[in-house]
């Protein structure tokens, strides 16, 4: 087997979640001897990471893999898709030379070897991965089951990170001054619409300790915003003993030099306490940033979707988070056409929409997900109607996000600088422009900032004013450099 042979290209589908994974799996194929590429053309094996969560996002990850296969190398399926579906994804896509399970990525390096060599292993059973961890939280520190990007220091081969700095179990596949960094991984939630819990496992967090370590490792690779992440972010500490262990992490993230924001995501509003709203809305580092997963609005589709709350409920939540944090940035979801839902109820939704002032929304159409138990419920939309109840709010949501960046012109932001643009109308003459995002914006998924004037670079944050919005994105002059790289 040629060296050659050894080298790997990691396609990451899905969510950051996913991108904290691969990392992982890179840093464990580097220990063992695998080179990383970043063209499949030039690779002996592609390891495509999956998304396994909708529909599209499913049938994305099935087109990568054939594309993949078509550049002449092996084919491995690793992610969310191969571990739900496991053996049945194998017999239906045998393009792929190997369908991996979260377990085999403590040997991701011998499991590479063994398809260079033909070796076929047969592909794993799919089983409840909840039922792998002690049903008590307190008690799942100990297990030993494989969690994806929750490894250890101690799993580390030698020669992975330098001896003067930290040790840890990631290597970065991208560049740029964000990065996502994981705090838990699975749920304990039991929402009808949704198959993560099972093929992700029963929550789990990671230690503080391992946490911050991470993120002055990151810092010491050029980053400058933390993106934290989960399934769950506001369940953090429950199996540490700590409830409110998040409130004390995140300052302390805040603290690590060199990071100049701390963003959190993925939070349920049920589990909102007013200790963690106020840390968001007033530590210095910490955006004050609200990523909601409301879902719907009306009462009684979120008891069928066993959630909790109300339009009215949550309009009280945004309006405590607003009273600490006037300019906090909010983001949710929502799914529309759940079985059951009424006219009465979609009136619900789009009353709280056109309240609520949110910056981002995302809607999806329901449909039914594999092994949940929405897809039992009774009352089913035909999907000609869901569609069109998904088109009437997704252009609602569009013209109030509109709305709502439009309330944030001549406002002054703080803007993280992304890259440099290539010169705008006028050529030599205009402006330098950059490209970035403001506190109230995520990456990927709530728009962007494009800042003209001054001279920055890359990890720069700079107070900038508000000129125009279009769309969900703004346009905003330099004032000055708050946190220079």
């Amino acid at each position: 087997m040629s060296a050659a042979d050894r080298s790997v290209s990691l396609v990451t589908l899905g969510c950051a979640r996913n991108e904290v994974d691969s990392e992982e799996l890179a840093a464990r194929l580097e220990g063992a001897g695998w080179s990383l590429v970043d063209d499949a053309d030039d690779a002996g094996v592609v390891v495509v990471n999956t998304c396994g969560f909708i529909d599209a996002a499913k049938k994305d990850s099935i087109d990568t893999l054939l594309a993949a296969r078509d550049s002449g190398a092996k084919v491995v399926a690793a992610g969310c898709l191969a571990e739900r579906y496991g053996a049945e994804l194998a017999r239906e896509l045998p393009e792929a030379d190997a369908v991996l399970s979260f377990d085999d990525y403590g040997r991701i390096g011998e499991r590479l070897d063994d398809v260079l060599a033909g070796r076929r292993r047969e592909a794993h059973q799919p089983r409840d991965r909840r039922t792998l961890l002690p049903l008590t939280p307190v008690e799942r520190a100990s297990s030993t089951v494989h969690i994806p990007g929750h490894g250890a220091a101690a799993d580390l081969p030698d020669g992975i990170a330098p001896a003067s700095g930290p040790r840890v179990l990631r290597r970065r596949l991208g560049g740029g001054p964000v990065a996502p960094l994981k705090l838990a991984s699975g749920c304990d939630r039991r929402c009808t619409f949704c198959a993560i819990p099972a093929f992700r496992g029963a929550y789990v967090s990671r230690p503080p300790a391992e946490i911050l370590e991470e993120a002055r490792w990151l810092a010491g690779h050029d980053v400058r915003e933390l993106v934290l992440v989960s399934e769950n972010s506001t369940s953090y500490g429950k199996d540490l003993g700590d409830l409110r262990a998040l409130e004390a992490l995140l300052p302390a993230l805040a603290a690590v030099d060199g990071i100049s924001r701390v963003r959190l995501s993925y939070l349920q509003p049920a589990e909102l306490r007013p200790g963690l709203i106020e840390v968001l809305c007033s530590t210095p580092g910490v955006a004050p940033y609200f990523d909601l997963s409301f879902q719907h609005a009306s009462g009684p589709v979120l008891r069928r979707m066993r959630r909790f709350g109300d339009r009215v409920r949550f309009l009280e939540l945004l309006d405590q988070i607003r009273g600490l944090a006037p300019e906090a940035g909010v983001r949710s979801n929502f799914i529309v056409g759940f079985p059951g839902e009424t006219e009465e109820d979609l009136g619900e939704l789009t009353e709280f929409l056109s309240a609520a002032r949110l910056d981002a929304i995302g809607v999806f159409g329901y449909s039914d997900e594999d092994g949940t138990e929405a897809a039992t419920l009774e009352g089913k939309l035909d999907d000609d109607e869901v569609a069109w109840r998904l088109a009437e709010v997704a252009e609602l949501a569009e013209q109030l996000t509109a709305q709502r960046a439009e309330e944030r012109l001549g406002s002054v932001v703080d803007v993280l600088v992304e890259e440099r643009l290539e010169p705008g109308p006028g050529g030599g003459t205009a402006q330098t422009r950059y490209e970035g995002r403001a506190a109230h914006q995520a990456p990927e998924v709530d728009g962007t900032v494009i800042v003209t004037g001054g001279e920055l670079t890359a990890g720069d944050i700079v107070h900038a004013r508000v000129t125009a919005a279009e769309g969900v994105d703004l346009v905003a002059d330099a004032l000055e450099t708050a946190s220079p790289r």
